[in-house]
């Protein structure tokens, strides 16, 4: 009876153990957890009782002090908020992450081959152009005019979550399309930010941060292979980059495209070592020293053939499949909690078309440039790009399924909020502050009208198409 405690309690944790692994697994479960970590920051900045401390957490200071024997010393990294760490450090692991999966999917994925990559390429850059150009229609010459880059980003987690839930109603060759098209969006995304969203550069200190790149580079070509040798330099990177001007999550990006792609052991070598060290398992069985499987000599073979089968995966795969649920369900969550709680201070923030003559309409811009200027650019961009021959049709897809599916290309939260952070540190603080909330605001209402559309369509011209078949 003493025991049933214990063995409930190492049952439920097993229980626990086997859900948490499957949830992870789910197509949708990213999405889920973002969705939650939105709400739980819009409550606790709007709450009184929480308010203060939200924010007071999110100011907290993370810089170090290096204090010298004749000196006042130096922080560093200079103005590392709680907010800042998770902005300028945690995403630039998820950068690094987007820039594996665009590295992979172009070396051998939906990117591969100028064949596969032109139509969701130029669907992407349709789905950019219009959102931008709506945008700067609604804002030209208003305080607001810098933020045609919000609208212009697809969440891939969310689009591709909403279309696992969906099922089978969407073509396979579809959902193809979408992943491809976020990713060559995320590719676009990172080149908006690195060419437009930056500071003041600091040429002398980019110089030397571009020499170190190089070098690196170098490094790679020359067949180096050890992740010290890789993680060192993406640290000096980062700092160069953080204070050149530079937004420093480019320097993931960049570093993610110097991540050999080519495994340290071949095919050949890992095939012959295999045999060897699986024949040597074989004749220690013969050694008679009491000792159950694996024996020491076998435990030996066993590290050996771990460690051959680690290094003949590369590097690029090793790290993308190590750093995926950390970013997935760690920092992306702490991304939402830190930058979706936006406080509202009255219900004008919800009134997308609410136009001020000198501070423009944020919010119109960012809302219709989702939810109209996304799919409509996505769509026009195929439909020329089929007609023109510089890409092919998805297969066993009709027009219609297209544009409902291009709908949900206009969920842009992760990038989008990422680049309204960035947006607007022009104007005076209280301007910059105002306008980033209610950018937000749009970009939440925004993206969860184009899930809401994209999902009604696809279901409506699935039953009409189902029908008709």
């Amino acid at each position: 009876m003493r025991l049933f405690p214990i063995y409930t309690w190492n049952k439920g944790v097993r229980n626990f153990g086997l859900f948490r692994r499957k949830f992870i697994n789910l197509p949708w479960a990213q999405g889920v957890i973002l969705l939650v970590c939105v709400v739980v920051a819009m409550l606790l900045a709007n709450l009184p009782f929480t308010r203060d401390i939200y924010h007071s957490i999110l100011e907290t200071d993370l810089s170090i002090l290096f204090r010298g024997p004749d000196s006042d010393g130096f922080l560093f990294p200079k103005d590392m908020t709680v907010e800042a760490f998770i902005n300028d450090v945690l995403m630039t692991v998820f950068f690094f992450t987007v820039g594996l999966e665009i590295r992979r999917e172009m070396k051998c994925g939906e990117l591969s081959s100028v064949r596969k990559a032109l139509m969701p390429v130029i669907a992407a850059a349709g789905g950019v152009l219009m959102p931008a150009a709506i945008f700067f229609l609604v804002n030209n010459g208003t305080a607001a005019a810098s933020g045609w880059g919000i609208p212009t980003a697809t969440d891939i987690a969310f689009a591709v979550g909403i279309l696992s839930i969906l099922g089978d109603k969407v073509p396979v060759s579809l959902k193809i399309f979408l992943t491809a098209l976020a990713i060559a969006d995320d590719l676009i995304a990172i080149l908006v930010v690195a060419l437009f969203y930056g500071g003041s550069v600091n040429l002398p200190l980019l110089g030397i941060a571009l020499i170190l790149v190089v070098a690196v580079l170098i490094m790679n070509k020359l067949g180096e292979k050890r992740p010290a040798m890789y993680l060192i330099p993406a640290f000096v990177i980062w700092v160069l980059f953080y204070y050149s001007g530079i937004h420093s999550t480019m320097s993931g990006v960049i570093m993610a495209f110097l991540v050999p792609m080519t495994p340290r052991y071949s095919r050949a070598y890992f095939n012959r070592k295999r045999r060897q060290y699986i024949k040597r398992i074989h004749e220690y069985d013969r050694i008679d020293d009491g000792e159950v499987f694996p024996n020491g000599p076998q435990r030996h073979c066993l590290r050996r053939l771990s460690a051959l089968s680690r290094e003949t995966i590369p590097m690029s795969y090793r790290l993308e499949h190590l750093l995926g649920p950390w970013v997935n369900f760690l920092i992306m969550p702490l991304f939402a909690l830190a930058n979706a709680g936006v406080e509202i201070p009255d219900v004008s923030y919800f009134n997308v078309f609410h136009m001020d003559p000198s501070m423009g309409s944020v919010s119109m811009g960012i809302f219709l440039g989702l939810v109209l200027g996304k799919p409509l650019g996505i769509f026009i961009a195929s439909f020329i790009a089929v007609k023109a021959h510089a890409g092919e049709m998805p297969a066993k897809a009709s027009w219609k399924m297209l544009f409902a599916v291009a709908c949900l290309g206009g969920i842009g939260f992760t990038m989008s909020i990422f680049v309204d952070t960035l947006s607007f540190g022009e104007q005076a603080p209280e301007i910059t502050a105002t306008l980033r909330d209610m950018g937000k605001v749009a970009v939440l209402m925004g993206s969860f009208c184009a899930a809401v559309l994209g999902s009604i369509l696809i279901n409506l011209i699935a039953r009409i198409e189902g029908r008709k078949d």
